[in-house]
This record gives structure tokens, C-alpha cells and sequence, in this order.
């Protein structure tokens, strides 16, 4: 094995780049059946060429089924590994479904300025054409290059390299599925080179008061992060799902609403209930791009918060992280 100035630990978690399918034409529809990190890494030989690679498995799991507990492990594996001197970044092969709000949520709690890489595939590891292996070579070489340095996690897949705080998966079985709907990327892959374009504005690690300790803390006192659920807006929409969550104990409510944030009248009065109550409300939007901005004067004066140009599920992350963190959810949508 050649000698390589870099080397990258790959963090496990599971996915769709560890899944089998019944056949070379099944792209819907597969399961884990038994292939891990080792199979994925030996269909990539040429990885030796790019950095010295140490794997480990944080989980093995559909990220639809991705947890709280599972980020704080992932968490702490990820900073135990940029800490060592002679890592130069981590790549992390997740499941799409969820791979936005985890690499978010990485994305304000990791501390360290070298390279976070979140890769993973569209396409079972058993499928024609599965994209896995080239994702994983691409994200190790990301994770080697000091350019890549302090831009925050990042997310990459099918040569497009985007910010976790910016990126969402766009389409349920393409390929080419994340995407920066507003903000675009911030580099790409292009044959052997890396082409960087830009970087996120927004603080993101040592920048952010969000700390593994005080989340390690608030689920020793509570057993749990802060509960935080969505409620989608719909015509017919009304109070239910409101009520529904105030009675499951929610911290806070992410509305994802019409437009800029919009409630339906039958809704509204059971939000500013739960404000009333000490829940923190979060006006989101359900449509795919854009920013929620300030709407109606009482909102405002309830305490809702615009969610900015997140969307409601990384929006949900926040709110989380500010509740669980002690920090002003006002202040965190303006700022982060």
C-alpha cells in the first residue's frame, strides 16, 4: 500500500450504500441484509491512493430510523477523531433520508474546522450502476483536501459538493437528489479535480455555543433532547395535530406552513395556546425554497419565530439544539 500524506477516518452509520436488493434492477424497496463498512471499503481499492483510511461502525441502520442517540454517538466519534493530530478529516457514509438534518446537526455541535464529508447513494450496493463506491472515493478525497477546511460539514454526492446548513434531498430515487435550492453548491467534482466555488456565510462549529457536553447533560437530567415536532399545514387543516403534540410533551412546534409561513385560521388559536404555555412556536414553510420572514403582527407579538431559510426539518434541529442548549431561539433562527 503506498504511503499517504492524509488520512481519513470513515464513520459508518449505514444507508442505502450498504443495501441489497433482490436484483441488479431493484432500486426501491431494499434492506441492510449483512454488508457493512469492510464490503464498501474493498469494492474501493483505489482509496489507498487518496488517503490512509481507518474505518469504524457508529450504526447499522435505514436512516429513516435515524435518532437522537444515535447523533450524539456520532458526534462524539466524529470529535474524537479530528482531535488525533495525524487525522486530516472524517467522511461519514449515511442514508439519504435523513442525511440533511445529521449533517445540520454536525454542522453546530462539531468543533474542530477540519473536514466533515457526508456521503452515501441513491442506488442499493447490489444495483447496475451503483453510485456508493465513487461517492465514498469522491467524499475521502474531499476529506484530504485542506481547501475543504473550515467550510463546515459538508454533504457529497454524485460530483456536487453542498453545506449542510444549505442542502436538502430533492428528488426520492435520482441520483443526482441534494441540492442547495437557493444557495446552490459550494464546489464540485470534476474527473480528478476538486473545483470550489464558494462557502456558507452562516457560523457553524466553534462559532455556535451548541456543545456535546451541555446535550450529554440535558439527557442525563431528562433522558432526552427536547421533544420538537412538525405540523405540516393542509387545507382542512385545524387544531389536532397542535393539540396533539402540546399533549405528547412538545418543547416546541415547527408549523410548516403555506407560503411565507402562513396558519390556517383553524390552527392558529391552538398555536398561540402552546406559546401561551411556554412552547416555543417556529413558523417554517412548506415550500421548497425561499426564506419565512416576519408575518402578522400578532404572531410576532405570541412569540413565533420565522424560521428563516431553513426548512421545518432542519428547522426542527435548531429549535432542539437552542432548547436543550439554553440558548434564545429568537436570537439562534436569526443567527445560525
Amino acid at each position: 500500500m503506498p504511503h499517504c500524506a492524509s488520512k481519513v477516518v470513515i464513520l459508518a452509520t449505514g444507508g442505502t450504500i450498504v443495501s441489497s436488493g433482490a436484483s441488479a434492477t431493484q432500486m426501491t424497496g431494499y434492506s441492510i441484509q449483512g454488508l457493512g463498512v469492510e464490503d464498501l471499503l474493498s469494492a474501493v481499492p483505489m482509496l489507498a491512493d487518496v488517503a490512509d483510511v481507518e474505518a469504524a461502525r457508529v450504526s447499522n441502520i435505514d436512516s429513516s430510523s435515524m435518532t437522537s442517540e444515535v447523533w450524539l454517538k456520532l458526534a462524539n466519534a466524529v470529535e474524537e477523531a479530528l482531535r488525533r493530530e495525524d487525522v486530516s478529516g472524517v467522511v461519514i457514509t449515511h442514508g439519504t433520508d435523513t442525511m440533511e438534518e445529521t449533517a445540520f446537526f454536525l454542522n453546530l455541535v462539531v468543533k474542530s474546522e477540519k473536514p466533515v464529508v457526508l456521503t452515501g447513494a441513491m442506488r442499493p450496493a447490489t444495483a447496475l450502476s451503483a453510485e456508493g463506491p465513487l461517492n465514498l472515493l469522491n467524499a475521502v478525497r474531499i476529506a484530504s483536501d485542506p481547501k475543504a477546511a473550515g467550510r463546515g460539514v459538508l454533504i457529497a454526492l454524485n460530483d456536487v459538493i453542498v453545506s449542510a446548513r444549505d442542502a436538502t434531498k430533492t428528488h426520492p430515487t435520482n441520483v443526482a437528489t441534494f441540492r442547495g435550492p437557493d444557495l446552490g453548491m459550494l464546489g464540485m467534482i470534476a474527473g480528478t479535480h476538486i473545483e470550489w466555488i464558494a462557502r456558507s456565510e452562516k457560523p457553524h462549529g466553534a462559532a455556535t455555543p451548541f456543545t456535546l457536553e451541555a446535550l450529554e447533560a440535558r439527557v442525563a437530567a431528562d433522558g432526552a433532547l427536547p421533544r420538537v415536532d412538525i405540523v405540516y399545514s393542509h387545507v382542512d387543516d385545524d387544531d389536532v395535530m397542535v393539540r396533539a403534540a402540546m399533549a405528547a410533551g412538545a418543547r416546541a412546534i415547527v408549523h410548516a406552513g403555506t407560503g411565507n409561513g402562513s396558519i390556517h385560521e383553524k390552527t392558529e388559536g391552538a398555536l398561540m395556546e402552546a406559546a401561551a404555555h411556554g412552547v416555543l412556536v417556529v413558523r417554517a414553510s412548506r415550500t421548497p425554497s425561499g426564506m419565512t420572514v416576519e408575518g402578522l403582527a400578532e404572531w410576532q407579538d405570541a412569540g413565533f419565530v420565522p424560521a428563516g431559510t431553513l426548512n421545518p426539518q432542519k428547522a426542527r434541529v435548531l429549535a432542539q439544539l437552542s432548547l436543550a442548549c439554553g440558548v434564545d431561539p429568537a436570537l439562534a433562527f436569526r443567527t445560525f
